[in-house]
């Protein structure tokens, strides 16, 4: 197994997550549409409480592995590490049982919560059907991740990424063919449909899992040396449980209220927009499109940081180790940099063509343009608060990361409401107010772990600053064709192939015109460096443009 450098490791990783994403964005186009309303809701409703009790049971520890893994390697002790890897997963066998049983027993209550007294649509029997079903992936996902974690830890990222495009290759063959089959075979309800989609996350993580173990048995690199035996290193195991909770509870906390965003907004939107008295199917229909489909499309903006972390904390906590902390300054800069001129336009431009783009996925509705107009904001916002969170993981700032991470979910939740009555009030969307707060408590999350990253650790942000300056000449050239092309062009959006002609030839043109004008004034060099810019360049161009 080849180890990845940080921006060769970036670039695996994001590419690997961006496809995943691509994928996860295009196969709602056809299950949307086998569905119907109730149906896209009741899955939005599932997805949303998973992704909670996903985070509670695992999102802490693979990370933590990560860093302990790469701890221990760099120090030389490797028996430690192994024993690490071994204990952190049996770790997971009690934390998985735990959740999975939570969900299955206390489904209603969960569902109760979630909906309320919202007649009209979905029931609580059907939610907590659909709760039931998904909370089977509680049993392999996390231990997947910890397996991730293992791996990322010694810097090998390719086989990790590899693992998620087939996890989502198998979960959306079953999600399609299972939806089909269902209700035009077997002629059998929505709800079972639902049942079934939910559930492919199970079989997705055990294909997923299954390769992972497979490429490390047949390892020949000793890279990993999951099964060589080696001196005891002076380290008990009571020492690495509490090391791999110490590194793991703020990893937990951040994921656990980051989906919590979600849960709250959905809650606060279908109780406050009921008490505003909207029908019960537009309640259903914004609160998840706000929730669950807009995020959907949004995914190909916020995998950059997923991508990014994974490679940012390991070479982080090598040079926080070794306390070289002028490359402690340069890689955290360097990812900013990154994320920044990748996702800014990516987001603008999201924003600027909602409209085709919702047609595309969901068909034309008015609502889903509103929403996804704003919402792709969140996404942006969202890759700096990961990455700059990952950041003060890595350098062992927890303290700073709770302040951060709760101050900012506080925010968003006591905005929540207030937001969605001003907008009624003032002739705006109501549900635009519960993505606006969002978007003020992620910001108020970056600012506070910002300030903290200067004044504790001396991190100067100086150079990205300036690139930020260099990065608006081309956005600003890339919004001005896409205004262009839309004078040019007056189709007909409402229409899914129109929208897909529209879209293809604006991200074409406005891409083209962010990325040379980028080339000119050097900036591919600057945030890549020489070498790793010629060979993107080599990519794009086929070997016909070089720095």
């Amino acid at each position: 197994m080849k180890k990845s450098s940080f921006v060769e490791g970036t670039l695996i990783a994001t590419v690997a997550i961006v496809f995943t994403k691509i994928l996860g964005m295009l196969y709602v186009i056809p299950f949307y549409g086998m569905l119907d309303g109730r149906g896209t809701a009741l899955y939005g409703y599932a997805y949303s409480i998973y992704v909670v009790f996903l985070d509670i049971s695992s999102a802490g520890l693979p990370i933590a592995i990560s860093k302990i893994i790469n701890e221990y390697n760099t120090l030389g002790m490797n028996e430690a590490k192994i024993r690490s890897y071994k204990i952190g997963k049996s770790i997971m066998v009690l934390l998985a049982f735990i959740i999975f049983s939570i969900m299955m027993v206390f489904a209603k209550p969960i569902a109760h919560a979630l909906i309320g007294e919202l007649k009209g649509g979905n029931t609580i029997e059907d939610v907590a059907l659909a709760i039931r079903s998904v909370s089977f992936a509680i049993l392999i996902v996390p231990f997947l991740s910890v397996t991730k974690g293992y791996l990322q830890g010694h810097k090998i990222i390719s086989i990790p990424s590899f693992s998620q495009i087939i996890e989502q290759i198998v979960r959306i063959t079953i999600i399609l063919a299972g939806t089909y089959l269902t209700l035009n075979i077997l002629n059998g309800s929505v709800t079972t449909a639902v049942c079934i989609s939910v559930f492919a996350a199970f079989v997705g993580g055990v294909a997923a899992y299954l390769y992972i173990i497979f490429k490390m048995k047949t390892d020949k690199s000793g890279n990993i040396d999951i099964d060589k035996e080696y001196e005891n290193d002076n380290v008990t195991n009571i020492e690495i449980v509490k090391k791999i909770f110490s590194y793991a509870i703020p990893f937990i906390i951040i994921n656990i209220v980051s989906s919590c965003y979600n849960f709250i907004d959905l809650t606060l939107l279908i109780r406050t927009l009921t008490y505003i008295d909207l029908d019960a199917s537009l309640i259903e229909f914004v609160s998840t499109a706000t929730t669950t489909w807009a995020p959907k499309i949004n995914m190909i903006v916020t995998s950059v940081a997923m991508g990014m972390s994974i490679s940012l904390i390991p070479t982080m906590v090598t040079a926080f180790t070794l306390k070289k902390w002028d490359e402690v300054n340069n890689k955290f800069n360097q990812a900013i940099q990154i994320l920044i001129f990748v996702s800014l336009p990516m987001t603008i431009g999201l924003s600027l063509l909602a409209n085709a783009v919702w047609t595309i996925f969901y068909g034309a509705n008015i609502y889903g343009t509103y929403i996804l107009t704003l919402n792709v904001f969140t996404g942006l916002f969202l890759n700096v608060y990961m990455i700059t969170s990952s950041a003060l993981q890595g350098l062992n700032k927890f303290k700073t990361v709770y302040l951060s991470t709760i101050t900012g979910f506080v925010l968003n939740a006591l905005l929540d409401v207030p937001l969605i009555l001003l907008y009624h009030k003032i002739g705006i969307p109501p549900y635009l107010g519960a993505i606006t707060a969002s978007i003020i408590g992620y910001i108020t999350s970056v600012v506070i772990a910002l300030v903290s990253l200067h004044k504790d650790c001396n991190l100067n942000y100086k150079s990205t600053f300036r690139l930020i300056l260099k990065m608006l000449i081309p956005t600003i050239a890339m919004i001005l064709v896409v205004v262009i092309i839309k004078l040019i062009f007056p189709l007909d959006l409402s229409r899914r192939l129109n929208s897909l002609i529209y879209v293809i030839i604006t991200t074409i043109m406005g891409g083209l015109t962010y990325f040379v004008i980028a080339y000119k004034q050097g900036l591919l060099e600057k945030i890549l460096g020489k070498r790793m810019a010629n060979k993107l360049l080599k990519i794009i161009t086929f070997g016909k443009v070089q720095i």
